[in-house]
C-alpha cells in the first residue's frame, strides 16, 4: 500500500484521479484508514471539489462517500473543511427547484410518495453526501451562513413538492426522463401485506407477536411486484439443485455476529480483521442437517464438525461444498445464515423490514430440504420470523408457545425439549410465493412430502427473514433507558437509587408479558391512518409499564435478587449490559466486568448496613420517576436504534465488498 501512497500526489493532478482512490479506500478497513491518515492525500482530494468540470466533482463526491465508510475517515474529510465544500458547491450547481418531484412506485397516495431529483446525478451526490457529514459532525461547527442557505433550499423544495399539481405529474416525469428516487418500501410491505393498508394494520393489530400469519400468493394481486425476483434471477438456475448449491455457496466467506450492544464499528472490525474473507464456518454460516423421524433428534451430515471437540472455527473446504450435494441426496437440509451480508437486494429487503417494524436489522437465512425430509427438529425461536417459499412447497405446524412471556434475544432456547403432544396445533401448507410469519416463542416443524397432489416439485426452497428484537427495543429496554435518561437530567445525585429500581424493572419483566413486546415507536413506511393508530397504542403501554414500576416494584425482592445473583456468580444487570455499555464506551468489557463485580458487592453490603436509608432512597427514585417521567423519552431511545442501524449497516456495505454477489 505505500508505494500507491507515494503515488497519490501525482494521480490527484491526473485526469481522472478520484475513482482510482475511491475504488482503494474501499478494498479493506485498513487501507480506508492508510490512505484517510494520509493528510495531504485527502487535502488533494478535497481539493478536487472546486473543481468546474462535472465529471472530476462527481468523482471527488463519490469518493469523499466512498470514505465515509469509517469514522475516523469522516473525520479526516471534516478535518480539511470537505463539509463546507459539499454544501457551498451544492448551493451553486442545483439546478432549481424545477428539478424536484415526487415520485410513486405504484400509484399517487401520499404514504408511497418520495422526493427525487429530475436528471441531476451530481446534485443527488452533493446532497447525499453533504447528509452523511452533517450527521457526522458537531452542526455548530457549520457556519451560520452557509447553514441557512442550505436549510432555506430544502425548505424550498419541501414546499415545492408539496403542491397538488406535482403529484399529479409525478408519473410524467419518470417518463420524460430519469429520477433519481429510492421507494422499495412500497415494494416490500405491498410484497408481504398485499396493496391494501388494512392488510398491513390488521397484521400489526392482531398477529404481530401474537399469531401465525399466512399470506397465501393466491389472495394478493397476482401483478403485485415479486420482491425476490432480483435475487432469484441473480441464482441463474437451471432447474437442478446441484447447480443451485453451488451457485449459492461457492463464492461466500464467513460473516462474523456483531454484538447486539456494539455501537462502534471500529471496535468490531478491529476484534475480526484478521478473519474477514474467510472461509464459512459450519454451525455459524452453514449446516447440513436432519431431524431423523423415529428418535425425533436432530443429525448432522458433517459429523466430525459437529462432535464439539474443536473450539476452533470449523472451516469449510472447496471439498466440502461440493458434499453438500451429497448430504442433500441423502435427505439432509442445507441451512445457510447470512444471506443479507451476500447478496445486495436481499439487504435492502431486510433493511426495509428492520424500518417497518423499528428495529435495528433483520437476518435473512436459507433452507433447502429434499423432498420427504425433515429439517430442523421442533423448536421456537427468540425472534419473529416470516417464511419466504421461494420454490417448491412445504408442510408447517405451529403450535402454541408454551409460556406467555416472549423469549429474550439470546436466551437459552431447549426447543428439544418442548411436549408438542399436548400443545394446540395449526397447519399451514405453503407453496411457491406464499409467506408465513412465526412470533417469536411459537414452537414450530417443517417437512416435505414426496409428491405433491397440486403438482409441484417435493422440494423446498425457503428464505426466512428474521426480526430481531434486541433488548434495549423491548418495552423493558425502553423502562430502563427511560430511567437511565431521567436520572442523568436529575440535579441530586440518585445513583444507588436508580440501581435498585432497574434491578427492580428487570424482576417485573421476567413476569409481566407486556415488557417483552416490542417497542414500535420508531416504525417507519406505514400508512398515516396505520402509524396514528399504533403510535397511540404504543403510548398506551408506555403508561401502563410505568404504572406497573410503580406498584409492583418491591425493595425487599430487589435485595433478595442481587443477594441470588451474588451466590451464583451471576450479573442482576446483565439484562441491561448495553446500558452500561453506552455509558461507558471508553471502557473495555474486563473493565466493565471488574467494575461492576464490586458495584453490586458493595451496593448490597450498604444496604444490608443502611437498610432504612436505601429503602427511601429507592421508593423516592420509584417515586419521582414515574410521577415526572414522560412519553418523548422514547425520541431518545430512537437515537439509540439509528447507532446501532448504522453500526449494522457498515458491516452489512464491507461485507458486499467480500462477496461477488454483488
Amino acid at each position: 500500500m505505500t508505494p500507491l501512497l507515494a503515488l497519490l500526489p501525482t494521480l490527484l493532478r491526473s485526469t481522472r484521479p478520484a475513482p482510482i482512490i475511491g475504488a482503494a479506500s474501499l478494498v479493506s478497513f485498513d487501507a480506508n484508514e492508510e490512505f484517510a491518515f494520509d493528510s495531504e492525500t485527502v487535502e488533494g482530494l478535497i481539493s478536487l471539489l472546486q473543481s468546474r468540470i462535472r465529471k472530476v466533482l462527481l468523482s471527488a463526491c463519490n469518493v469523499v462517500l466512498d470514505f465515509s465508510t469509517t469514522t475516523f475517515a469522516q473525520r479526516q474529510v471534516l478535518k480539511f473543511s470537505a463539509l463546507n465544500k459539499l454544501m457551498f458547491v451544492f448551493l451553486h450547481i442545483f439546478n432549481g427547484l424545477e428539478c424536484a418531484r415526487l415520485w410513486s412506485e405504484c400509484d399517487e397516495s401520499l404514504h408511497s410518495l418520495k422526493i427525487g431529483i429530475k436528471e441531476d446525478e451530481l446534485s443527488l451526490a452533493f446532497l447525499s453526501a453533504t447528509v452523511v457529514l452533517i450527521n457526522a459532525c458537531e452542526v455548530e461547527s457549520i457556519p451560520q451562513s452557509l447553514s441557512e442557505a442550505f436549510l432555506r433550499i430544502l425548505k424550498q423544495i419541501r414546499v415545492r413538492v408539496s403542491d397538488q399539481e406535482v403529484i399529479k405529474g409525478a408519473r410524467k416525469c419518470n417518463e420524460e426522463g430519469r429520477l433519481y428516487k429510492s421507494n422499495i418500501a412500497v415494494i416490500v410491505q405491498r410484497g408481504l401485506f398485499g396493496a391494501s393498508d388494512t392488510t398491513s394494520e390488521d397484521f400489526i393489530s392482531n398477529y404481530w407477536e401474537v399469531s401465525p400469519f399466512l399470506l397465501s400468493r393466491a389472495t394478493r394481486d397476482p401483478d403485485m411486484h415479486d420482491i425476490f425476483g432480483a435475487f432469484v434471477q441473480s441464482l441463474n438456475w437451471n432447474g437442478r439443485v446441484p447447480s443451485l448449491l453451488s451457485s449459492i455457496l461457492q463464492h461466500l466467506v464467513a460473516c462474523f455476529p456483531i454484538a447486539s450492544d456494539e455501537q462502534n464499528i471500529l471496535n468490531f472490525l478491529n476484534e475480526v480483521k484478521d478473519r474477514l474473507g474467510c472461509p464459512i464456518i459450519y454451525q455459524q454460516d452453514i449446516r447440513a442437517v436432519k431431524t431423523e423421524r423415529q428418535s425425533r433428534k436432530e443429525m448432522h451430515y458433517f459429523r466430525d464438525f459437529h462432535s464439539g471437540c474443536s473450539k476452533e472455527p470449523l472451516y469449510f473446504t472447496f471439498d466440502d461444498v461440493l458434499k453438500c450435494g451429497q448430504a442433500y441426496k441423502e435427505g439432509y437440509t442445507v441451512a445457510l445464515r447470512g444471506l443479507e451480508f451476500c447478496y445486495q437486494s436481499i439487504a435492502a429487503i431486510a433493511d426495509t423490514l428492520a424500518l417497518m417494524f423499528g428495529q435495528p436489522s433483520v437476518g435473512a437465512n436459507l433452507y433447502l430440504t429434499p423432498p420427504n425430509s425433515q429439517g430442523l427438529v421442533c423448536h421456537f425461536d427468540d425472534h419473529c420470523v416470516f417464511v419466504c417459499q421461494i420454490f417448491g412447497s412445504k408442510q408447517w405446524t405451529i403450535f402454541s408457545p408454551p409460556s406467555q412471556l416472549l423469549p429474550h434475544l439470546y436466551d437459552n432456547l431447549l426447543g428439544s425439549d418442548i411436549n408438542c403432544t399436548k400443545a394446540g396445533r395449526r397447519e399451514f401448507f405453503l407453496r411457491e410465493g406464499d409467506l408465513l410469519y412465526i412470533p417469536r416463542g411459537f414452537p414450530h416443524e417443517a417437512y416435505t412430502s414426496s409428491a405433491v397432489s397440486d403438482g409441484s416439485p417435493g422440494f423446498s426452497f425457503h428464505l426466512t427473514l428474521s426480526i430481531e428484537v434486541e433488548p434495549p427495543f423491548e418495552w423493558g429496554g425502553v423502562s430502563h433507558f427511560a430511567l437511565h435518561c431521567w436520572s442523568e437530567n436529575q440535579k441530586r445525585l440518585c445513583y444507588d437509587g436508580s440501581s435498585l429500581l432497574h434491578v427492580a424493572i428487570g424482576i417485573i419483566s421476567n413476569f409481566d408479558p407486556s415488557f417483552r413486546k416490542a417497542c414500535l415507536t420508531a416504525v417507519v413506511s406505514l400508512p398515516p391512518v396505520v402509524y396514528n393508530g399504533l403510535f397511540q397504542g404504543q403510548r398506551n403501554t408506555f403508561f401502563y409499564l410505568i404504572d406497573k414500576i410503580r406498584t409492583e416494584s418491591r425493595f425487599m425482592e430487589v435485595l433478595s435478587s442481587i443477594e441470588v445473583a451474588i451466590q451464583k456468580n451471576e450479573d442482576p444487570f446483565q439484562q441491561i449490559r448495553w446500558l452500561w455499555v453506552l455509558c461507558m464506551e471508553k471502557e473495555t468489557s474486563s473493565e466493565y466486568n471488574t467494575n461492576k463485580s464490586f458495584m453490586i458487592e458493595d451496593l448490597l453490603s450498604l444496604c444490608a448496613q443502611h437498610k432504612d436509608k436505601f429503602e427511601a432512597a429507592f421508593l423516592n427514585v420509584k417515586s419521582r420517576f414515574c410521577s415526572e417521567v414522560v412519553f418523548e423519552v422514547v425520541t431518545s431511545n430512537r437515537m439509540l436504534l439509528q447507532k446501532c442501524r448504522n453500526t449494522r449497516k457498515q458491516y452489512i456495505n464491507r461485507m458486499f465488498l467480500l462477496h461477488d454477489k454483488l
